[in-house]
């Protein structure tokens, strides 16, 4: 993150260019915009930053307590943790996949989908389990590739990436690729055990998600398939760990996490080896203080939404004639919150916050509270076009597999499958204009 004042100065500029851009998108066209019938991005935490900093921004309208706890969390994000015994940071491992939060969210954003680079750290997770759903013996739930001095690393993930040719009905060539991945433990191959990668997701605009009434959330629902569309999302319930009663999920590639504090604090334990209050390392160890857990899982409620850039309306239409708008929801409204900066906001996150069965090309076989092996919570698409942006090297979707928006969408299946064809029906200006709107956002 850079320096505080170098922040202020660059969050002064963001808002003054978002309104002149607002004020630009309403001034210099007539008759229908699209642009005016979308929400701000963030709502009133929406900023303009087309940079490299796109993801590391407060949101406006902190208080200056608030604006404080997001100073404190960004330093804990930032934090590398080290073995005991030290005076700063200890706690790390003794298996661990990276020493701070930032190691994986670059930026702010996702990581690279790359396994067990002695530079980058592990950047690609491996989710593990037996073939009946229970943690693998001696690896857990997730493989903890490294270790401190003295310790072996749980196993080794191995990541080759297949290429997968395919073709528009208009004849257009592309290439997919697809991973093929195997867990090594003293160089021999874990067998009969489930492996789901996982690419760490971007972390601003998360306030927003968490805001968002259960109501809200639930409008959308349709496990049944009532309406006869094919798409039939439905919400995720898991464990609230601190009240121990099952809540919905929100947060996670399949919404396995209630709320910003429990996913904070697992990533500290899984990802780090480092022990939070109510969430002990294997050891029952606690090394963090509340007060980190808490400002660190503030950091990343606070920080600002990047406003979408011009794009074309024809764009904008093709997007709603392939009902990608029927999952990636245009408008969603928080409720009554703690934080006034988040309350009842109405922003565009092109996420309906539920499980949607994606196909058997995206299926990991592997069940998460509600969620089955083909599910996976709707990707908010706010700031997506930004991402190569701020980490040239990530990719998109939940492993990492697609390298591009394009390929991104080629990979939908399932619910998804009537909208991708939709797209590779379309003629090439067709498609590039559809790419250039979500691009855009």
């Amino acid at each position: 993150m850079p320096s505080t004042p170098f922040v202020s100065v660059l969050k002064a500029i963001s808002i003054r260019s978002f309104l002149v851009t607002s004020l630009v998108g309403i001034t210099a066209c007539s008759g229908e915009d699209f642009r005016i019938e979308l929400p701000p991005a963030g709502g009133d935490t929406t900023i303009w930053e087309p940079t490299s900093y796109a993801f590391m921004m407060p949101a406006p309208g902190l208080s200056e307590d608030e604006d404080l706890l997001h100073r404190k969390g960004d330093r804990a994000f930032e934090e590398k943790f080290v073995s005991a015994p030290s005076v700063i940071n200890p706690g790390l491992g003794p298996t661990y996949n990276n020493t701070s939060c930032n190691g994986c969210h670059l930026r702010n954003g996702r990581g690279v989908p790359v396994a067990g680079h002695p530079s980058l750290r592990s950047h690609l997770l491996a989710r593990v389990s037996t073939l009946d759903g229970q943690p693998v013996p001696g690896l857990g739930s997730q493989v903890q590739d490294f270790a401190i001095l003295g310790t072996e690393a749980e196993a080794q993930v191995d990541v080759t990436w297949v290429e997968v040719p395919g073709s528009y009905p208009d004849g257009t060539q592309y290439s997919l690729r697809r991973p093929e991945v195997r867990i090594l433990k003293d160089g021999v191959e874990v067998r009969d055990i489930v492996v789901s990668l996982r690419q760490p997701p971007p972390v601003f605009g998360l306030g927003l998600l968490e805001a968002l009434s259960e109501e809200e959330i639930r409008r959308n629902e349709d496990p049944d398939d009532r309406d006869g569309d094919g798409i039939s999302g439905r919400v995720n319930q898991v464990q609230d760990l601190a009240s121990g009663q099952l809540s919905l999920g929100r947060f996670g590639w399949k919404a396995n996490q209630p709320n910003l504090v429990q996913q904070s604090a697992e990533a500290y334990r899984n990802d780090m080896g480092v022990g939070a209050p109510g969430f002990p390392d294997e050891l029952g160890n606690v090394e963090i203080s509340e007060e980190t857990l808490l400002a660190a899982a503030f950091y990343a409620e606070s920080l600002a939404v990047p406003a979408r850039r011009d794009y074309p309306e024809a764009g904008f239409e093709l997007f709603r004639e392939a009902q990608c708008n029927a999952c990636h929801l245009t408008s969603m409204t928080t409720g009554a919150s703690d934080r006034e900066f988040l309350a009842f906001q109405e922003f565009a996150p092109f996420t309906d916050m539920l499980l949607h069965d994606m196909g058997e090309g995206l299926a990991d076989y592997r069940a998460d509270g509600l969620a089955d092996g083909y599910e996976w919570r709707t990707t908010p698409l706010w700031g997506i076009g930004l991402t190569q942006t701020v980490v040239p090297d990530t990719a998109f979707l939940h492993d990492g597999r697609a390298r591009t928006i394009e390929e991104a969408i080629l990979w939908h299946g399932g619910e998804a499958e009537t909208s991708r064809d939709r797209f590779k029906t379309m003629d090439a200006e067709e498609r590039e204009l559809l790419l250039s709107f979500v691009s855009a956002l």
